[in-house]
């Protein structure tokens, strides 16, 4: 075969997975591999601590190393990123890992180039293969310095790889960009697409066809954002191509590891990954607001056409007034608890003289639609089309939409119908972090009203023997957010429905009508 290719699966699969992997699938990973054409298997980041939990493929202690060594009989490659990582800590951080891997790859964005010549040169002293996974390749036309520098890498780097960092260069752009490097190094040249575009492919097939001599790839494109080229698609595309013998059932068996993984975290491109790719904008917000947030496809558009257009956001709206001051506030969150128990709860709420609903999620709206009593509907994520959903007409409506402060990185959507009973909070004064999440934005709210006692209906939380990683994220978001709003205000949360949440009081809604 004409082409090497490094499957780096377990490295940039794991932005999903926080590079935390299960064993039998990480074994059947390299069982696998041993029966397929792929040169080189990535199996991780080798990094210095950072300040957050990040599994143990970012850090690849040696005990990792050595299982991946037992198991595999591919040449096998760690990560480091240059901007991590200083030449004189280079020996600490890679001595554990000389007779385990073979390959030491450097991710560098091209501005610090010349810092991660220092870096490679201390690897290459190592006895390592050396190879720079440089970024950003749809801008280095535009960086002369980065260019006309590339002749130092000669002697030093066994591969440079071209990296289509925002997934959506065409294969034009690739045969561009490898001639323009040609003409200024010798260093055989390696190509990581990404596929926002689903270009994938064609793109890795321009470059080998260009004189690039080795293709990155994962199993079914699983890596940051919208993913990569596809080993499976790559491996038949050559099988077809030039008769490279594949066994299908060493193929198949991997492939089926990861496609149930594929089903829990969906990865893969969409809209708006195609409108980040073809706008060179950043994957990780977009990561961000499709797999952890409830935000509807045409908020993250917006706010990717804001970040290209260089604006803060779309639209301003009048400062938040509260309909009238209320001394308690029930908020009402997407919990079944909510649609449960809502007659009890709208029972409760007819007997207090000075009360209002906010709805963090309008998900339970319809059943409190009749309450005589002032209602907010926060409008954050999906929410603003949820209710088009939830109400037929929407004309009549006598709630009214709450949105985060001014500026929103992900835009503003209102419905039509309720632009005039739209207002945006002047500030969230409580927390620092996530003020544009759901139950944030519904306990500001309350804060508005005056409220000094409130309630939470339908924030059920979740059992852990069914929880999905989505689900254990935002729960974690509304303990914190719960830990740091009664913190700030003194003001206890008292939950009238069944919660798993540590921190809030229960109390039972039918205790409260006797």
């Amino acid at each position: 075969m004409s082409i090497k290719i490094l499957d780096c699966t377990l490295r940039d699969g794991g932005y999903y997975t926080n590079w935390d992997f299960n064993q039998d699938l990480a074994a059947q990973y390299f069982k696998s591999f041993n029966n397929l054409p792929v040169d080189y298997l990535e199996i991780g980041y080798r990094s210095n601590p950072q300040r957050e939990y990040l599994g143990e493929y970012f850090y690849c202690p040696v005990y990792v190393l050595e299982n991946a060594r037992s198991l595999s009989k591919k040449k096998l490659a760690v990560m480091v990123n240059e901007k991590d990582v200083q030449p004189e800590a280079v020996d600490r951080l890679l001595a554990p890992c000389r007779g385990l891997v073979d390959l030491i790859r450097i991710a560098v964005d091209p501005q610090h180039m010349l810092r991660a010549l220092k870096v490679a040169e201390a690897v290459k002293k190592m006895g390592f293969e050396v190879a720079f996974n440089v970024m950003y390749m749809s801008k280095w036309k535009k960086d002369p310095r980065f260019l006309d520098g590339l002749g130092q890498i000669d002697g030093i780097a066994n591969y440079l790889y071209i990296v289509d960092s925002y997934g959506g260069v065409y294969p034009s752009d690739v045969k561009d960009t490898i001639n323009l490097v040609k003409e200024r190094t010798s260093c055989p040249l390696g190509f990581h697409g990404h596929n926002n575009m689903e270009l994938a492919l064609i793109n890795s097939l321009t470059a080998r066809d260009h004189g690039a001599a080795i293709i990155d790839s994962t199993v079914t494109g699983m890596g940051r954002g919208a993913g990569n080229l596809k080993t499976e698609l790559l491996l038949v595309s050559l099988s077809t191509e030039s008769n490279l013998k594949i066994d299908f059932n060493a193929l198949g068996q991997v492939v089926d590891g990861f496609e149930k993984l594929r089903k829990e975290h969906e990865w893969g491109t969409n809209l708006p990954y195609m409108i980040s790719g073809a706008n060179s904008l950043p994957q990780k917000d977009v990561m961000d607001w499709v797999t952890h947030r409830s935000y509807s496809f045409n908020s993250i558009i917006q706010a990717l056409q804001n970040q290209h257009q260089g604006v803060e956001d779309n639209e301003k709206l009048g400062e938040f007034k509260a309909s009238a001051r209320t001394e308690t506030a029930v908020i009402i969150g997407g919990g079944p608890n909510a649609a449960l128990h809502h007659k009890a709860i709208k029972e409760f709420i007819g007997r207090k003289e000075s009360i209002c609903i906010i709805h963090a999620s309008s998900k339970n709206a319809a059943q409190y639609a009749d309450a005589k009593v002032d209602q907010y509907f926060c409008l954050v994520g999906n929410e603003g089309h949820r209710l088009e959903r939830i109400f037929d007409n929407l004309s009549d409506f006598r709630g009214k939409g709450v949105l985060p402060p001014y500026p929103r990185k992900m835009g503003t959507y209102v419905p039509q119908s309720l632009r005039s009973k739209c207002q945006e909070l002047a500030a969230i004064t409580f927390t620092d972090q996530l003020k544009d999440s759901h139950t944030v934005l519904a306990l500001q709210t309350a804060l508005e009203t005056g409220a000094s006692t409130i309630y939470l209906v339908g924030y059920d939380g979740y059992q852990d023997s069914t929880i999905t990683q989505l689900e254990k994220q935002l729960s974690e978001e509304n303990e914190m957010t719960f830990k740091a709003f009664t913190a700030r205000t003194k003001i206890p949360l008292k939950a009238l429905t069944p919660t798993n949440y540590l921190g809030v009081e229960i109390n039972s809604v039918y205790a409260e009508l006797i």
